[in-house]
């Protein structure tokens, strides 16, 4: 099974998690859960894994692991549009493993610096040899003036933006040493409606993402994508993955404005390309216009594990 078809199923599975459970706000579908209190607080809630072999080499510096290993849940919370509050973090930890102590000491220096300490967690031991795997969950909250930045909330009519560079994630060492993107989530949700993604499976297939999430269609101009120097194409660039930018729909601006849309740092990049409405007959896609003009469908372009 692929993972795309395993995530349409607990998609379906959980639609009526909102109407069930009042205090579920956003259930499966987006880059976090959103859930409310009963004081009316707002937590935004993700998890990640971390396995070894997959999404980093073995060889890999320790503590760039550990920093990975927080930093992808975080960059989940970023594209909420929330705060970092807390974490949990697990081990699966190959019997023999000697670095243990380090891993996790790491691991609570990355959670403590993005704001997000590690609170509790649980360690079990797999059979020698077995491939270390770690899962993070971390918790964030809301400002009780914030819009949370969902995948759904694309309109025809928005402008497409980037927050950094996409693609060569693995080649140039990025994917162990990003930036979450933090301050672009926190001003995108002070705007009345944003969408955004965490860039980790390809902008391709995430770009997609947000289309279906939204009911529209994504149309990316590969002339205007900041591309790494380390990818080979626009195709590969949108392909690689493992970017942890924010892609963003925002509101058009005025035909007049020259700066983008929020101010933050780094500048947010763009606009790469637009939304519109889908026309008779369509399903909500992205898509992607290479230099030459011709028109690409974007959603194969990522990763689908399987």
């Amino acid at each position: 099974m692929r993972e795309s078809d395993l995530l349409r199923h607990i998609y379906t599975r959980s639609d009526d998690l909102a109407a069930a459970f009042g205090d579920v706000l956003v259930g499966p579908g987006d880059d976090a859960a959103v859930v409310r209190t009963s004081s009316g607080d707002r937590l935004v809630i993700t998890v990640d894994q971390l396995v070894e072999g997959r999404h980093y080499d073995p060889a890999t510096d320790l503590d760039l692991v550990a920093r990975k290993a927080i930093a992808r849940s975080v960059s989940d919370i970023a594209a909420m549009g929330a705060i970092p509050a807390f974490g949990l973090a697990t081990g699966l930890i190959p019997r023999g493993y000697a670095d243990a102590d380090d891993l996790f000491d790491a691991m609570a220096k990355w959670a403590r610096h993005w704001n997000c300490p590690l609170i509790g967690g649980d360690i079990a031991f797999a059979g020698e040899g077995q491939p270390l795997s770690m899962t993070t969950t971390v918790i964030g909250k809301l400002d009780p003036a914030a819009n949370p930045t969902l995948r759904s909330n694309a309109r025809p009519g928005d402008e497409l933006w980037l927050t950094g560079q996409v693609g060569g994630s693995f080649a140039s060492g990025w994917h162990l040493r990003f930036d979450p993107r933090l301050a672009a989530g926190l001003e995108a949700s002070k705007l009345p409606r944003a969408a955004a993604i965490d860039l980790s499976d390809g902008l391709g297939r995430d770009a997609a993402r947000v289309a279906v999430a939204s009911n529209v269609i994504l149309e990316i101009e590969a002339a205007k994508l900041p591309i790494s120097h380390r990818a080979k194409s626009w195709r590969d660039a949108c392909a690689d993955g493992e970017d942890y930018e924010l892609l963003l729909a925002l509101p058009p601006r005025p035909p007049e404005a020259k700066a983008p849309p929020i101010n933050t740092a780094p500048t947010l990049i763009g606009p790469v390309g637009q939304v519109r409405a889908l026309h008779p007959g369509e399903s909500p896609t992205a898509t992607i216009t290479d230099p030459h003009g011709s028109t690409h469908d974007a959603q194969s372009l990522g990763w689908d594990h399987e």
